[in-house]
C-alpha cells in the first residue's frame, strides 16, 4: 500500500484511480484482478476509517449527562 493511501483522501484518490483503470477494459487478467484486490482493501479500511471518525463525533457530541446531543447542520457559506 502506497503512503498516499494510508490516509482515507489518498485512499480515496488511489480508490478512483483504480476504478478509471478498470473500467477502460485495457488490461492484462492478472493486472485487473490484483488492482481488485487492492480496491477491495481500500474500501474495507476507508469504512474502518469512516466508523472510527463517526464514533469519535458521537463522543463530541455527548451532553453532560452522556446522553447524545443533536444539532441542526447549518451551512456557513
Amino acid at each position: 500500500m502506497s503512503e498516499a493511501s494510508k490516509t482515507f483522501e489518498g485512499s480515496m484518490a488511489r480508490l478512483e484511480e483504480i476504478v478509471r483503470k478498470l473500467e477502460a477494459g485495457e488490461l492484462p487478467l492478472e493486472e485487473a484482478l490484483a488492482l481488485f484486490a487492492e480496491g477491495t482493501e481500500l474500501v474495507q479500511k476507508s469504512s474502518r476509517q469512516l466508523d472510527e471518525a463517526q464514533l469519535q463525533v458521537a463522543k463530541i457530541m455527548k451532553g453532560p449527562d452522556g446522553s447524545p446531543v443533536e444539532t441542526e447542520f447549518t451551512d456557513h457559506e
